[in-house]
């Protein structure tokens, strides 16, 4: 075995890298021609248009190429451009626009990876010959029985186990991170003695392809009709005032609702097909049950075979929050997890990702989508009644 746990010498193993043009997978690949694999950099085209190829932090788009180009040089390794496109487009943009019209909170980062990094991108590197397919994420991968598992890694300011929920098996098993295990600081000094012009580029920020983290803009374009006017609607019935569109809101949203009030407002729910924005207080918000959609089951035995009391595990709903106990339950074709501690701002669209537990090293057991979450009874009773309002009957 070598270090990337496949039979043969490096030297008799293809590797392919992907290589974004930043620090991460620059360094990857860099470590594999280093312990002597045959590395074949290839980099992603997944858009060119905007400001989004010329800004600072993005990637697969213009300057990414050039220095992704300008990495395999330097490390004497064969690089390769794919022109993905109109399928980034058809699979990742398109989705993400409807999602967000439809008031979600989609994360289209989770479906480049299923769709075009870890499906087009793999089966490409499969037909070159490659062993493996070497990413830069942060989260660690190792030998479990006959397949490979996924485990948060060393860093866990750096942890990407969130967006990488839905790999599926068969991926995990060719996927290897070979960063899991190395702090970011480690990284970039490995990019400084290596030589690489990339060593002191900035981390990608926001999504590659939304500029300065403006979605309202992107998605006002992409899907005009989405800037609808209509209410805002306090949760108790009370018409509050005017938006421009639904699409400047997210759920959880405090600043910038565009209403006065006597006491702190939060977006509470997204009315899509009444173009409603209901708001109401932080309690609202607080949500203990979550139903999830296209669920990807990493566990070592079937979704089914969890007992009726339920599984007790550990999960995330945002990128940002630390693991926290949960119960996963999966009954007649329905999985929902029940969180023992309530969180709030958790709205349709995003992840919910779930672990062995809540430790540093806690093996990652895939998640699903947030299809719908269950508040308090307060709350899920007033939202019932502004629910079943007649659709024209303006709010009280």
């Amino acid at each position: 075995m070598n270090s990337l746990d496949l039979p043969g010498r490096p030297e008799d193993t293809r590797v392919v890298v992907a290589m974004s043009g930043g620090v991460d997978s620059s360094v990857v690949a860099g470590l594999l021609k280093r312990e002597g694999y045959d590395v074949v950099g290839m980099t992603l085209q997944l858009y060119d248009h905007g400001a989004a190829t010329h800004r600072s932090g993005s990637c697969c788009a213009g300057r990414d190429i050039a220095d992704a180009r300008r990495v395999a040089e330097t490390l004497g390794i064969p690089h390769y451009v794919l022109n993905y496109e109109e399928r980034f487009r058809k699979a990742v943009i398109d989705p993400f626009a409807e999602s967000y019209v439809s008031g979600e909170t989609p994360i289209p980062c989770v479906s480049c990876n299923q769709t075009v990094k870890f499906a087009d991108l793999l089966a490409t590197a499969r037909e070159l010959g490659a062993a493996a397919l070497a990413t830069g994420h942060y989260i660690r991968s190792r030998a479990n029985g006959q397949h490979r598992a996924l485990y948060r890694p060393v860093d866990a300011d750096r942890d990407q186990s969130y967006f990488l929920f839905a790999t599926t098996q068969d991926q995990v098993d060719y996927l290897r991170f070979p960063l899991g295990g190395m702090p970011k600081h480690e990284v970039r000094k490995a990019a400084e003695e290596m030589g690489l012009s990339v060593a002191d580029k900035a981390d990608s920020q926001d999504i590659c392809f939304v500029p300065q983290g403006k979605y309202s803009d992107i998605i006002a374009r992409l899907r005009p009709a989405a800037a609808t006017p209509g209410d805002i609607v306090h949760i108790d019935g009370r018409t509050l005032g005017r938006h421009d569109g639904i699409l400047r809101y997210t759920v959880g949203q405090r600043r910038g609702i565009g209403v006065s009030a006597s006491e702190p407002l939060y977006v509470v729910h997204l009315d899509a097909e009444r173009a409603r924005v209901i708001v109401g207080p932080r309690e609202a918000l607080e949500t203990r049950k979550v139903f999830l959609r296209n669920v990807n089951w990493l566990g070592d035995t079937d979704l089914a075979d969890i007992p009726p009391a339920g599984l007790e595990l550990a999960a995330r709903v945002r990128s940002t929050r630390q693991p926290r106990p949960v119960v996963l339950l999966h009954e007649a074709g329905r999985t929902w997890v029940e969180l023992s501690e309530g969180e709030s701002g958790i709205a349709p669209g995003q992840a919910c990702v779930l672990y062995a537990d809540d430790g540093d090293d806690a093996r990652v057991l895939g998640g699903g989508f947030i299809e719908r979450s269950e508040r308090g009874k307060d709350a899920e009773a007033k939202l019932s009644r502004l629910a079943a309002q007649p659709a024209g009957v303006p709010a009280e």
